[in-house]
């Protein structure tokens, strides 16, 4: 079977019960409204009108406006660029540098190794909304930052996997053969071991993004995150909360979609867990 072909059949698997199904409906349209913004949008998502302050649902602004009377709508659909801006990002960072580790470890000697697995125990002893708040602290609040600190963060989640899955396909008939032949250890990595393991790396990106997504929106809520202008899920709820005497659409729907935001991917990626290893889905 093609690598398409096993893929579509984790699809398929993936979208075939409910929850599974939801959770793809969710992703999609927070992808879309993601990848389209500009054309979704109605309205620019930073023009002022003050005049028109809490304006009501209508034709003319779908959800609203807020208390400088931007569109809701627009901002809101802005919103999941930068939420999926920063959860890629920092997901894709975590990948690469936890991969690349925890591969190092597995090739290394055990004494060698300890400092990798030392590091990853360190690193994780650190929740990643306190180790942001202490960073963000020191270096104020930005954007890239918040995407470094969640990346390293999150690495050695990646990096136990990737090790572990590595030191499981050391002793496999087919890469004893690789070594007889006399291939390098850069080609077994990029041409055996690496395309083994991606499958559980990926399964465990898509669960993670649902945290980097309320990380991302709990350090904007504080100031700490992604700065007003930008449309950040977090500045809209905070921007709500603090009229939320003079209209409490604002709160509403910027909390709803963060809460169908994070609940999609939390269920996509459980089905997708299950799909990949429908062994974990009997258990459960």
């Amino acid at each position: 079977m093609t690598a398409a072909g096993g893929a579509m059949r984790v699809l398929r698997r993936t979208c075939g019960s409910f929850p599974g199904a939801l959770g793809c409906v969710l992703v999609l349209l927070v992808l879309g409204a993601a990848l389209f913004a500009p054309w979704v949008a109605t309205h620019d998502p930073d023009r002022l009108d003050v005049m028109n302050r809490f304006a009501a649902p209508s034709a003319a602004h779908w959800l609203g406006t807020d208390h400088l009377g931007r569109d809701l709508y627009s901002r809101l659909v802005h919103g999941a660029t930068v939420a999926m801006a920063v959860a890629l990002s920092a997901i894709a960072l975590a990948l690469v540098a936890g991969t690349a580790l925890g591969i190092l470890a597995a090739s290394l000697p055990a004494r060698a190794e300890r400092p990798v697995l030392v590091a990853f125990d360190t690193i994780s002893s650190f929740p990643s909304l306190v180790l942001a708040l202490a960073v963000v602290a020191v270096f104020g609040p930005s954007t890239p930052i918040v995407v470094a600190i969640v990346g390293v963060t999150l690495a050695p989640h990646f990096g136990r996997v990737a090790r572990a899955q590595a030191l499981a396909l050391d002793s496999a008939p087919f890469l004893e053969a690789e070594r007889i032949l006399g291939a390098s250890r850069a080609r077994i990595v990029l041409h055996h071991i690496l395309p083994n393991i991606l499958g559980p790396l990926i399964v465990l990106a898509s669960m993670d993004i649902p945290v980097v997504i309320t990380i991302e929106a709990g350090l904007s809520f504080l100031g700490l995150g992604v700065r007003p202008p930008l449309a950040s899920w977090g500045v809209l709820i905070q921007d709500g909360y603090q009229f939320l005497s003079d209209s409490w659409v604002p709160v509403l729907v910027s909390s709803l979609a963060l809460a169908l935001a994070t609940l999609g991917f939390t269920l996509f990626g459980e089905a997708l867990r299950d799909a990949v290893d429908p062994r974990i889905g009997r258990g459960h």
